[in-house]
C-alpha cells in the first residue's frame, strides 16, 4: 500500500507558474464570455478550478446524472446539488421540465445562480440559511471534493440533513465502504467520465433503485 502522503499532489514552481498562467487566461476568457451575453447555464460558463478541487464531468456524465435527478426528483420535485455544479449546469438547461433546484457550492463564482446558490463549506456541513428546511429535497446528488474519510462523513451530515431519503454520491471507488458507513449507499454500474481524465476511478452510489445500473 502506497503512503498517504502520495496522494497528495506537489507541484513544481514551474507547474505552478503555468497554472498562474492558465488562470489569468482563463479569468481574460471568462470577461470576453460575460460581454458576449454567453449562455451562463451552459456548462464550461464557469471553469473548473483546480485549487478546490473541482474537476467537472464531461457532458454525458452530466447530463445522464441531471436526468437520473429529475426522473428520482419527480414531479415537481426539489433537487439538491452539493459540490456537484456540472450537474447543476446540466439542470439549468433542461428547460421546462418541472422541478426546483439548489445548489450548495463553496466556489462563489455560482453566485451568479441568484437564490438557487447557497455558499457551503463541508468543514461546517450543518452551516445553512434557516429557509432551508431539513428533509425537504426529494433527492440530494453530491461529490465531496476530497476523497478522505473526513470530507465524506461531514459531507454526508449535510447530505442525511436535506434529504427525505434519497441519496446519489459521487467519489471514488476507493470510498465504496466509508459511503456505505455514513450514507448506506452501494455502486451503481454506471461509470461517471470527466472531462479531463482523473487519476482515480470514480463510481456513482445510490441507496434507491436508479436508472443507473
Amino acid at each position: 500500500k502506497m503512503d498517504d502522503d502520495d496522494d497528495i499532489p506537489q507541484l513544481s514552481s514551474h507547474t505552478l507558474a503555468a497554472l498562474q498562467e492558465f488562470y489569468l487566461e482563463q479569468q481574460q476568457r471568462e470577461g470576453m464570455k460575460t460581454s458576449q451575453g454567453f449562455n451562463q447555464y451552459s456548462i464550461g460558463s464557469i471553469e473548473e478550478d483546480w485549487q478546490l478541487s473541482q474537476f467537472w464531468y464531461s457532458d454525458e456524465t452530466a447530463l445522464c446524472l441531471a436526468k437520473e435527478a429529475v426522473l428520482a426528483a419527480g414531479k415537481g420535485g426539489r433537487i439538491a446539488c452539493v459540490s456537484a455544479p456540472s450537474v447543476y449546469q446540466k439542470l439549468k438547461e433542461q428547460d421546462g421540465e418541472d422541478f426546483s433546484v439548489r445548489i450548495l457550492e463553496y466556489d462563489r463564482r455560482f453566485s451568479v445562480y441568484g437564490e438557487e446558490f447557497i455558499f457551503y463549506d463541508y468543514n461546517h456541513p450543518l452551516d445553512l440559511p434557516e429557509n432551508l428546511l431539513p428533509h425537504s429535497f426529494d433527492i440530494v446528488i453530491a461529490d465531496p471534493p476530497y476523497l478522505s474519510e473526513e470530507c465524506l462523513q461531514k459531507t454526508a451530515e449535510t447530505i442525511k440533513y436535506l434529504t427525505k431519503g434519497k441519496i446519489l454520491l459521487c467519489t471514488g471507488a476507493v470510498m465504496e465502504e466509508q459511503a456505505a458507513k455514513h450514507l448506506g449507499v452501494k455502486m451503481c454500474k454506471f461509470i461517471p467520465k470527466h472531462s479531463r481524465n482523473l487519476a482515480n476511478e470514480f463510481r456513482c452510489y445510490v441507496n434507491y433503485a436508479s436508472g443507473l445500473d
